[in-house]
């Protein structure tokens, strides 16, 4: 190869594609295992002691009928739209996360895994120095 042709590697650098490969692994098992410890559950969700996800289906509801009687209505849209948005935000906004206990072995090699995967990726991605 000429000095034109340089062979592309990980992020078109000529940096190792094994490389990019095994911290892709660790970072992927790493990010699994941490999320397997991971329980998430939901609380009732209210709005001034009403069922808040009941009132949450009236704006989209109504934005559904809106289109089903004109497909091109901007109201029966932002409607639907409005009406989706608050679903998903009172969804996300009522989670409770909580973090299983775990061994302190075991969330060491946990993030070791996450920041080792990280650097070896990184590291892949720099343009290596040939001499």
């Amino acid at each position: 190869m000429n000095e034109t042709q340089i062979a592309k590697g990980a992020g078109g650098t000529p940096g190792g594609v094994g490389t990019f490969i095994v911290g892709t692994a660790m970072l992927v098992v790493g990010v699994y295992w941490l999320l397997t410890r991971v329980m998430v559950g939901t609380t009732g969700w209210r709005f001034y002691g009403y069922n808040a996800f009941g009132l949450s289906l009236c704006p989209l509801l109504v934005g559904i009928g809106v289109l089903f009687f004109n497909g091109r209505s901007i109201l029966g849209w932002v409607l639907t739209g409005v009406g989706a948005l608050i679903i998903f935000a009172g969804i996300i906004a009522n989670l409770n996360i909580y973090f299983q206990p775990s061994s302190l072995f075991d969330t060491l090699i946990i993030l070791g895994l996450i920041a080792g995967g990280l650097g070896v990726v990184a590291r892949s991605l720099r343009a290596s120095v040939s001499s």
